[in-house]
């Protein structure tokens, strides 16, 4: 039986006030339909705004305490339906079962126990000086526009410190990952929040997304997704001076020295490269080797990436699956091919499926050598399994390499030498840095430079996207 996917406005099942077009729901893996989207206008956008407005004044006023006490249920829910979640997530973009279950869906009561963990601290009120008191307000309606890769992580990122902080919520999540997001849908109903606390409605960009952004009644925007779709939410909304949160796209810079334990760096590179299936805005797609161990480094990549498997996401174990898409197939083939024509050392991979798979929308995991910073395939996100090698002299080229870069989202350095590793991290311009593969905790800020956005989010970093600062002055000797 075919899925159909409605919208969740003031508490209650809806579908669309005017019929539009629908959105068909293809498994990636098989490009199989299995389900519709119903997709959304202007006028669903406004009835999703209303509501939020609507119920705003009430659970604005509640208590911490009480906020606190409904996203702890919200956990509870997500924990018990857990297993419905990851396989959601696993259907609708083709992530491997292990890791929909271990790494997508988990980000789920991850992000909702760090805000509550951030709660516990915050200073919600406080004294700004003799005579002020400093008041923490929740800023209003949110619209939240999120995307298909790491659906989980993205809504609940966002979702998790408005709900929190007494926000009202508009989420428009993305219709090529809509299964997800209908349970969220879900999980709030059955944790007991109020009417129009939380919304949801399913629509494009250009019309739906575009509208939360405009739209008056709507106090800030969260926005994750490309460069260009983040640029076009930033216009629509300035013309009412609201605030917009944006994580955007990412061409992450990984530097490897040559005293670095070469084996386990270049093998964890490639992972981190590949997981996913490449799509990840964080993954480290430009691997910077030092000149001495640079050839030792290009046999054992290709040697690791060949041990990379493609499979179907039933399949358990450490593999990667089709991409979300066939957009995305197209525009990962159309990188390939440049790269290919650029004249890169093509390492392992190429255009066209791997073997054995005439169905679904998988790729061949593929590594270039060569390449150089001023190519394509170098300076564009490509958002698939694409690595791209090159090779460095000095520390100080290195640097000017991975900064040299439209986006500044993360970046990684490898080296035995601890005050090195440090030194060139506080001189990469980028929000996060991993150091000989630590990575990043949920209660740590994640958002990023340049054109990778603005804001950070994740733990408390994120309670401070949700709210406005009040300072009251009055006397307090009285």
């Amino acid at each position: 039986m075919l899925i159909s996917c409605n919208f969740y406005i003031d508490g209650q099942w809806i579908d669309p006030v005017e019929p539009g077009p629908v959105h068909a729901i293809v498994n990636p893996a098989d490009e199989k339909i299995i389900g519709t989207v119903l997709m959304g206008g202007k006028n669903d956008a406004h009835a999703a705004v209303d509501a939020a407005r609507r119920a705003f004044d009430g659970y604005s006023q509640t208590s911490l305490a009480e906020r606190r006490a409904l996203l702890a249920r919200l956990q509870a829910v997500f924990e018990r339906r857990y297993t419905e979640m990851a396989q959601a997530i696993s259907t609708e973009m083709g992530a491997p079962c292990d890791l929909a279950y271990d790494s997508q869906a988990e980000c789920g009561p991850g992000h909702i126990k760090a805000a509550l963990a951030a709660a516990e601290s915050f200073a919600f009120e406080s004294r700004s000086g003799p005579n002020g008191d400093l008041v923490c307000e929740p800023i209003g309606v949110c619209a939240l526009i999120t995307p298909w890769n790491w659906p989980i992580n993205q809504i609940m990122s966002k979702l998790a410190p408005a709900l929190l902080t007494g926000c009202t919520v508009v989420l428009k999540p993305s219709e090529f990952a809509p299964l997800s997001a209908r349970l969220v849908a879900e999980f709030v109903h059955e944790a007991g929040y109020p009417s129009g606390v939380f919304n949801m409605l399913y629509g494009d960009g250009p019309v739906v997304g575009n509208e939360l952004a405009e739209h008056p009644l709507v106090d800030m925007v969260s926005f994750t997704g490309s460069t260009a779709a983040g640029i076009s939410v930033a216009k629509a909304a300035a013309g009412t001076v609201k605030r917009v949160v944006q994580e955007l796209g990412g061409k992450s810079a990984n530097i490897v020295f040559a005293d670095t334990d070469l084996a386990s760096t270049i093998r964890r590179g490639v992972r981190q490269a590949f997981n996913n299936t490449g799509q990840s805005c964080n993954a480290p797609t430009r691997m910077l080797v030092e000149r001495p161990v640079y050839e030792q480094a290009i046999a054992l990549a290709a040697e690791y990436g060949a041990q990379v498997q493609v499979a179907h996401p039933s399949q358990r174990g450490d593999v990667i699956g089709p991409l979300a898409m066939k957009r995305q197939f197209d525009t990962v083939q159309r990188y390939i091919g440049l790269g290919i024509q650029s004249g890169a050392r093509l390492l392992i991979g190429g255009e066209g499926k791997p073997e054995g798979f005439s169905a679904g929308y998988f790729v061949r995991p593929t590594i270039f050598a060569d390449v150089t910073n001023d190519m394509v395939i170098a300076r564009e996100e490509i958002f698939g399994p694409v690595l791209c090698m090159m090779v460095f002299d000095t520390e100080e080229v290195a640097i000017r390499i991975a900064n040299d870069s439209p986006f500044g989202l993360a970046a990684y350095v490898n080296t035995s030498d601890p005050v090195r590793a440090q030194r060139v991290a506080r001189r990469l311009r980028a929000g996060t840095v991993s150091v000989n593969g630590v990575g990043q905790d949920y209660a740590s800020p994640f958002g990023g430079f340049k054109q990778s956005g603005n804001g950070r989010e994740w733990g408390r970093f994120g309670l401070h996207d949700y709210i406005e600062f009040k300072c009251i002055n009055s006397d307090h000797s009285q």
